[in-house]
């Protein structure tokens, strides 16, 4: 079974505010008081400026979006995060925008089955505050694993 997730993620207040006059935005609640907005590809057509996608190296980052996102994090920790998984294996990569700038990453990593390195997810969740509790992640402590794909995310009846 597959897994794959591209979206924006930060406070539920900051993230509801920023992207109010995005078209096609759906902001989900996650736990510990963070939200996700789903890189759909009516919000993707509604954030890029239209320049390539930038040297960040996101497979789904709309060319531009990346100031949006440092303009977004004026107001505290945004993430942008992609993850892609199938049969163990996969890759992740994740960035935070703070205080207006790059404050981490962008990560990269392959995963494989039985690889016990923190993921660039789970440390972009930190950065957001997210807490753990033994034996789970930082990704499932939020909620992450609730949906296996990007559109899963957006409620029924708005696809």
């Amino acid at each position: 079974m597959g897994y794959e997730v591209e979206a924006a993620i930060a406070g539920d207040e900051l993230l509801r505010a920023a992207s109010r006059d995005v078209p096609g935005a759906h902001v989900v609640p996650l736990l510990q008081g963070l939200s996700l907005l789903p890189m759909t590809d009516e919000v993707f057509d509604a954030v890029t400026d239209g320049s390539p996608v930038g040297p960040l190296g996101f497979w789904k980052l709309p060319g531009g979006f990346e100031g949006v996102l440092a303009q977004w994090a004026a107001a505290g920790p945004v993430a942008y995060v992609e993850a892609e998984h199938f049969g163990g294996i996969g890759q992740q990569r994740a960035a935070v925008w703070n205080g207006g700038t790059l404050a981490l990453g962008p990560l990269e990593r392959a995963a494989r089955r039985g690889l016990r390195t923190v993921s660039p997810v789970s440390q972009a969740l930190r950065r957001l505050g997210v807490r753990r509790s033994l034996g789970e992640d930082e990704f499932s402590a939020v909620g992450l694993d609730r949906h296996r794909r990007t559109h899963g995310w957006i409620p029924s009846g708005t696809r």
